[in-house]
């Protein structure tokens, strides 16, 4: 039988591997690029996950990892969004080896505590502020397949891949003129929606 936790880092791992499956295959400048009005791109987006487990299964359990967090470095750096984009010297490598190194941390922290552990999360408002082990794995497989699904359209609109991991498009299989003709029927379906609700 399923032990809770194994299902929960189980479902977590698979969300993981999406994101990093993303990066494959771009180089440099494609994996930073940002694709949306506020930035999004799929080497900020590893960084923020790394980042984001460091914090609830690094210093809300009194773990906290040894380096500073990017919005912290200087000692004095309040920009925000420092943890959603990779500077020039930040290479793949580094990022992408955080993201394991903070794997590799939330696993020791899941191994050592119950999931009825309490953590305390000082960002959380007062009140939800210490909540336990399975609550916290919850969030973190939450938000992660959230980002997971922004790398996704993230990488769509870089170079037209999709699917969920490698093997497995998790789209139907068509040459390009079926889509685009797909494309125009959703097209023409929202122009008609838009005329019957005026």
């Amino acid at each position: 039988m399923d032990q809770p936790k194994d299902v929960l880092l189980r479902y977590l791992q698979g969300h993981r591997d999406a994101v990093l499956w993303k990066l494959e295959g771009l180089g440099e400048r494609e994996v930073r690029w940002p694709v949306t009005p506020t930035g999004t791109n799929l080497l900020g987006l590893v960084k923020h996950l790394a980042w984001m487990e460091l914090g609830y299964f690094g210093e809300c359990f009194g773990r906290r990892w040894p380096d500073p967090p990017p919005w912290e470095a200087d000692g004095v750096s309040e920009e925000d969004n420092t943890d959603l984009w990779a500077t020039p010297e930040e290479t793949r490598a580094d990022v992408v080896g955080l993201y394991r190194r903070a794997w590799a941390h939330t696993a020791e922290t899941v191994a050592a505590r119950a999931l009825t552990d309490t953590g305390r999360v000082p960002w959380w408002p007062p009140g939800r502020d210490e909540p336990t082990l399975h609550t916290l794995l919850v969030h973190v497989v939450a938000e992660t397949a959230r980002h997971a699904g922004h790398a996704d359209i993230v990488r769509e609109q870089l170079d037209g891949q999709a699917g969920l991991r490698e093997g497995v498009s998790n789209v139907p299989e068509h040459d390009a003129a079926w889509w685009e003709a797909y494309v125009g029927r959703l097209r023409q379906a929202a122009e008609e929606a838009a005329a019957r609700a005026r």
